[in-house]
Formats: C-alpha cells, sequence, structure tokens
C-alpha cells in the first residue's frame, strides 16, 4: 500500500504489456494512490471498517472511470476485500488467490509466510491458501514482530539494509528446517529485500504474481 511498492507494481505491468505485444505497446492504468499514513492509522486502531470505507471509495471512483477491474496493491488490506467487492460491479483480483494458483502451478503444498503481523497471524489470507491445499507455516512470536518492524519503520519508508536482510533470512531458514517447500513474500515491499537469489527456497513474490495477473488480464481485456 505504499508508493514504495507502487513503482514495482507500475513498472512490472508495462513491461510485461510491452513483452507480450511488443512494439511501443504499455499498459492502459488508472492508478488511485491513497494516503497510506491514514490507511496504517486504520490498522493500528483496529478500524478496518474504516479503512474499508476509503479504499471502496477509491474503488468505485476507478470503476466509474472505466476500470474492468481492481487490483489492491497490498497483501494486508485484501482483508477488507469482502466490504469492497460488495460495493463495486467489477471484480478485484485477489492476491492471495493468485499466489495459490502460482504456488500450486509449481507443486508447492507447504510453503513459508512472511508479511505484516495482520497477514501472518489472522485468518483472511492464510485460508485462501488452505482452501488450495496448501500448509501455510509462519514465524514464532519474536519473528513476526521483526518482520513487521521491518516492513513499517524501514521499507515503507524506502529503507533497506543489509542487517534486515539478514534478519529476513535467518527467519526464513528456521522455516524451512520445520519443512517449507518455498517462502511467500507476503508484502508487497518484502521484495525490495528479499530476491530468489538470496535464499535456497523458492521465493514466491507475491508484488510480482499480482502484477504478472493483473498485466494479463487487462491484455485479454
Amino acid at each position: 500500500m505504499s508508493w514504495e511498492s507502487t513503482v514495482t507494481y507500475y513498472q512490472t505491468i508495462n513491461e510485461i504489456v510491452r513483452q507480450e505485444l511488443g512494439g511501443l505497446h504499455s499498459a492502459k492504468i488508472l492508478l488511485y494512490s491513497v494516503d497510506f499514513s491514514e490507511i496504517e492509522a486504520c490498522q493500528a486502531e483496529d478500524d478496518w471498517e474504516k479503512s474499508a470505507d476509503i479504499l471502496s471509495s477509491a474503488a468505485i471512483n476507478l470503476e466509474k472511470s472505466g476500470a474492468d477491474f481492481i487490483v489492491i496493491c497490498t497483501n494486508t488490506m485484501h482483508k477488507v476485500v469482502p466490504q469492497i467487492q460488495s460495493r463495486v460491479g467489477v471484480p478485484i483480483i485477489h492476491i492471495a488467490e493468485a499466489t495459490a494458483d502460482e504456488l500450486k502451478q509449481h507443486n508447492i503444498t507447504k510453503v513459508a509466510l512472511l508479511g505484516t503481523k495482520y497477514t501472518m497471524v489472522q485468518d483472511f489470507y492464510k485460508d485462501k491458501l488452505k482452501k488450495a491445499g496448501i500448509t501455510v507455516l509462519i514465524p514464532d512470536e519474536q519473528g513476526i514482530e521483526t518482520v513487521n518492524n521491518i516492513i513499517y519503520n524501514e521499507l515503507c519508508l524506502g529503507i533497506t539494509s543489509e542487517k534486515s536482510k539478514a534478519k529476513l533470512l535467518s527467519i526464513i531458514d528456521r522455516i524451512a528446517k520445520q519443512g517449507a517447500h518455498g517462502v511467500i513474500l507476503g508484502c508487497t515491499e518484502i521484495g525490495m529485500l528479499i530476491k530468489p537469489q538470496d535464499t535456497e527456497l523458492p521465493v514466491f513474490d507475491t508484488t510480482h504474481i499480482h502484477a504478472l495477473k493483473a498485466a494479463k488480464l487487462s491484455i485479454e481485456e
């Protein structure tokens, strides 16, 4: 939801459209950038209905402007997708469902999940994976706080550090020993720090998975 990952979405979608269509083609995108400070305050205050109202207003405006579908560029805020979807007629492309499809294509049935504490602890995201037959492993309590702090206090501010990268890789290694066959970067900013070459586990970056899905759908539309 921070603009840091919006950059990745915008670039990835346009690159894929150009690759698929060639020449000077680029994607037709309606971009509604929210004030992340307002959203984060809602999260901290456990006021998910207010955040649903903010994002629903954005989605309604996008639909009125001609959007064929909605992509919410965040994992955590998919918690309020049911509320948003009830207020718009166009489909919302769910990031967890897109990720589950990608995992199944790679025959991954047991996976580590890194994200905000809301994504890791609550069921709104994990349930989508479990319904696809995927077992989800998350860090211990200390690991959850570490990942969450790195996301909000560093990555969302555009800060990347080798120290924090080492911490995340250590957490991934510990979960790998529990039998994980892959790791989901379940926050759209984590890909700024962790790359596929950084760990032996297959890495599934939800930002790229989601953006790829959006690009292909836009071409079909």
